[in-house]
Formats: structure tokens, C-alpha cells, sequence
């Protein structure tokens, strides 16, 4: 059992999913703090029949057959005994980082590129999370019993949004300064942002939001 098999696990205890539904519904409510392939998700399913934690029937839907899984007791309790146990360490994958790490072998245009890569993907990200909150205030929960979780969780969500946008302007701001990306060193600017994350200081300042 992966991390992966036990949030679609939890999928199952919400109610009976087909494969289908089950990897739409991962890939809404999953997919800012666990993203996986579609491939991984729909054989997630599967598995979890054959270890005895669901169980499997075939139903007509529309002149074709489709599989909707059932989650078991046994797979409740295995569910039961993962929610309590150790969290894997977080992980962080952003490419546009990735590419500024190494910007040194391209130019400013290239690294800002790919800053605007980012605002953009994650400006699309924000905006879903604010329009999602809006249809849970018109009735729009899947699950209302479940809203203080999914709100909670967003709350996260939007949160990281807002300080990655904020990084972001702030990053290009310096990128700005940059005559080259490569062998500047321990600038003036540098120095000073070292300083102010040595001494574990926000270098972003206040947020504006009100």
C-alpha cells in the first residue's frame, strides 16, 4: 500500500466510485497536495479489490458495462490505522525554480519566461480555489458534511498561492537589477537577503491583501 492507494482508499469510503469517477474526483480534491497520473490512479482501484480492502461489481450504464468499487470493512480499518501513522516528509516540485537554479546557462529573458510560466499556472490554480469556495457558500459542497475539511484544506491552498505570487514579483524585481545571470556573486542585494534569511527574517515584507 502507497500513499496513493490509501487516499483513493478514502475515496472509497466517501461512496461507490467507477474507475472513472474515482480518478476525476483525485484529480478535483487530490491534486494540490497529492498529484498523480491518471495511469497511477486508475490502476489504484484494482489493487485494492485484490488485497481485500474493496470489492468490485459490474453495472450497465447506458448499454456498457462499467466497474464501481466498494470500499470494504477490512479496507476502513486499514484506512483507520494509516490516518494515525507518521506523514511522509513534505516535497516540492516547481520547475520554474528548477530553472532558476540553473539560469546561469541562459539569459534573463529565459528565467523571467519562466516566472511568467508560473504566475500564470498558478494564477489559473488561485482563481479555481476562490471560485470553488464560492459555489460551497451556494450549496455546491459534493459532501457538506465534509466542508470544514475541504475549507481548511483551501485555506492552505490559497495561502501558498498568495506567497508564491508575491515571491514571484519580488523575484523579478531582483532578476531586474541582474546586468547577466551568471558569475555575479555576492552582490550588494545578496548579501543583504542573506543577512535577512540568516537571521530567519521575511524578505517579501507584509502582505497587501488586507
Amino acid at each position: 500500500m502507497t500513499t496513493s492507494s490509501y487516499a483513493v482508499l478514502a475515496l472509497l469510503d466517501l461512496k461507490p466510485w467507477s474507475a472513472y469517477e474515482l480518478t476525476q474526483q483525485a484529480q478535483r480534491s487530490l491534486r494540490y497536495a497529492w498529484p498523480k497520473s491518471e495511469r497511477l490512479l486508475y490502476s489504484e482501484p484494482k489493487k485494492l479489490a485484490e488485497w481485500g480492502y474493496a470489492t468490485v461489481a459490474e453495472e450497465d450504464e447506458g448499454g456498457r458495462q462499467r466497474s464501481v468499487y466498494t470500499i470494504t470493512e477490512e479496507g476502513r480499518s486499514a484506512l483507520r490505522d494509516w490516518i494515525g501513522t507518521r506523514t511522509q516528509a513534505p516535497r516540492l516540485e516547481v520547475e520554474a525554480l528548477l530553472r532558476l537554479l540553473f539560469a546561469d546557462q541562459g539569459s534573463k529573458e529565459d528565467v523571467l519566461g519562466a516566472l511568467d510560466d508560473l504566475e500564470s499556472d498558478i494564477g489559473e490554480h488561485h482563481q479555481a480555489i476562490v471560485e470553488l469556495m464560492g459555489s460551497y457558500l451556494d450549496g455546491g459542497h459534493p459532501f457538506p458534511q465534509r466542508t470544514h475539511l475541504s475549507v481548511l484544506f483551501a485555506t492552505f491552498q490559497i495561502e501558498l498561492f498568495k506567497t508564491i505570487e508575491r515571491w514571484i514579483e519580488f523575484a523579478r524585481g531582483e532578476i531586474d537589477e541582474w546586468p547577466q545571470t551568471a558569475e555575479l556573486g555576492m552582490t550588494e542585494s545578496t548579501e543583504r537577503l542573506t543577512r535577512l534569511l540568516a537571521a530567519d527574517e521575511s524578505v517579501l515584507g507584509p502582505s497587501h491583501d488586507g
